[in-house]
């Protein structure tokens, strides 16, 4: 029953994968070009990892390599659900079948794809790489062959225990953030490349003496500990992964269980569904001004944590204000003012601050009858980013002067970033009255067509004007670095900069109230703009 279950399976993979290149040529084109990719680079890596048999530090080599590969498995379903419609186990549970056998099913058709054929490319080149001797090409055979099923098993179980996730709103959020993960990954791999390339690749060896023991890496440093003659240790590796892969099976026919047998919303009586509790007032809103103030900070950080696109763009502006001055200040080549980037990232959030609402903006217009209300308006707006934007350009610079030991020049960075975080706040209020855009809410895209032009005046302009209006604060840092005498009033530009920039985000939210109460038409009719 289970051999034909799986045969089952199988077919209904490969015919799935048939019918959906049918659909168009277009989706049949992308899908051999991504598949001649992949091949091609991991025939690459195949080579490149052969060539490093001999070398004393192979071993250091694959052993990351692998466990990097399983956590590639574990995150992609979190962040590419659609990626292939067999994760989805919700479309099996009305059939009448056990979860045991489906498991060893839906396991036999995960290995059918691009990515089980990239990872076994990977795994092969790894073993060979550490491979000597009969006892070594054995174990090699029976590594790989855990390595990857683990890897397969692992995928499946993340998947499965959160398939109601990710078809849900917050599944689609962690999808829009996939390219940060991406981007940062590769910062990350691009660090830790100029660091090998530096210093060799005995830096690797304290961290795969960790990771050998880590499944499945365990089971491909197996293959390296048979071939010095250590079995015994060979085998409580293979034994680990053996183990870790009876657990994630184990897991995943649990959840597998779950689904099949227990409703979620869409099967709960109107009833049942329809408890409704009472939400109260969060713990930050008693702590809120009363009045709009308070109340447009709230809806500011409901938007930050709920919308997609919103927080999309401030986890893309915290992880970049936080990578580029650490990761220069490790590499050695930073300067401590590479501290600013936080404030300048985060700055950028007040620009189109109306576009962000798109067109529920019309509500949000209907309460503004006045400058004062603008005013208002533009305050808790500006109050919501500076909520987050204070304690998070605090942090980054404290750590960007401690790695760099630049303890003195503390008081001056951070003054100089307080001052262009005010500038960048009064001059996103007033391009945010004068040249709002539309930001579409499906796909990628973060302007409406024919409004690029608005988007690049809004952003680049309002940076050169912040730029000019923190010019004093500049110079005064300038002066204090070059100046003989300067070091001995550096300390008086942190509260420098926090008055000059309270006041000149003060005056630009005055300033641009009374054109926002009067462009409210246009404002609407640009930010809603499809």
């Amino acid at each position: 029953m289970s051999a034909d279950v799986t045969a089952v399976v199988v077919r209904l993979k490969l015919s799935l994968l048939r019918n959906g290149l049918k659909q168009s040529s277009g989706r049949a084109t992308a899908y051999v070009a991504s598949a001649v990719v992949s091949l091609l680079f991991a025939g690459l890596q195949l080579l490149g990892l052969i060539a490093l048999r001999g070398n004393a530090h192979a071993g250091s080599v694959v052993v990351p390599l692998v466990a990097v590969l399983a956590l590639g498995w574990a995150v992609m379903p979190l962040f590419f659900p659609s990626g292939d419609e067999t994760l989805d186990p919700t479309r099996l549970v009305m059939l009448p079948l056990h979860p045991r056998p489906l498991v060893r099913a839906l396991l036999a058709a995960s290995l059918v794809g691009i990515g089980p054929l990239f990872t076994l490319c990977l795994l092969v080149g790894s073993v060979i790489a550490v491979a000597h001797g009969a006892a070594g090409y054995v174990v090699a055979v029976v590594g790989v062959a855990l390595a990857l099923l683990v890897c397969v098993a692992l995928a499946r179980t993340v998947a499965a225990a959160n398939i109601r996730l990710l078809s849900s709103r917050k599944g689609r959020d962690l999808a829009v953030l996939s390219g940060l993960v991406v981007a940062v990954g590769a910062q990350l791999l691009n660090f830790g490349a100029q660091r090998l390339g530096s210093s060799g690749l005995s830096q690797l060896d304290p961290v795969a003496d960790v990771l050998r023991w880590v499944p499945p890496a365990s089971a491909i440093d197996a293959v390296r500990s048979a071939s010095e003659g250590s079995y015994g240790i060979a085998a409580g590796q293979l034994a680990l992964s053996a183990l870790a892969l009876g657990a994630l099976l184990a897991v995943w026919s649990r959840h597998l269980t779950r689904l099949m047998t227990e409703p979620d919303g869409s099967t709960l009586p109107a009833g049942a569904e329809s408890a409704v509790r009472e939400r109260s007032s969060t713990g930050l809103a008693r702590l809120l001004p009363a009045g709009r103030t308070g109340t447009v900070v709230e809806r500011s950080l409901r938007y930050i944590w709920r919308d997609p696109k919103t927080k999309s763009a401030w986890v893309t502006s915290l992880a970049i204000g936080l990578i580029v001055p650490v990761f220069n200040a490790l590499q050695g080549t930073g300067s401590v003012y590479f501290a600013c980037f936080a404030s300048g990232m985060l700055g950028i959030m007040m620009y189109n601050q109306f576009g962000q609402d798109t067109s529920a903006f019309w509500i949000v217009a209907l309460t503004i009858s006045s400058p004062r209300d603008a005013y208002l308006e533009l305050r808790g707006r500006a109050l919501a980013l500076l909520l987050i934007t204070l304690p998070y350009a605090t942090l980054v610079t404290v750590v960007t002067t401690s790695l760099l030991g630049a303890w003195s020049q503390l008081p001056a960075v951070l003054g100089l970033s307080l001052a262009l975080l005010g500038a960048m706040l009064a001059t996103g209020a007033w391009t945010s009255a004068r040249f709002p855009y539309s930001i579409p809410q499906e796909g990628y895209k973060n302007v409406a067509p024919g409004q690029a032009g608005l988007a690049w005046i809004s952003i680049f302009g309002g940076m050169v004007g912040a730029a000019l209006l923190c010019s004093p604060v500049i110079a005064l840092t300038i002066w204090s670095g070059v100046s003989a005498d300067g070091h001995r009033w550096a300390w008086l530009l942190l509260p420098v900069g926090a008055l000059y920039g309270s006041v000149i985000t003060l005056l630009g939210l005055r300033l641009a109230a009374p054109r926002t109460a009067s462009r409210l038409p246009e404002i609407l009719t640009a930010v809603s703009k499809a």
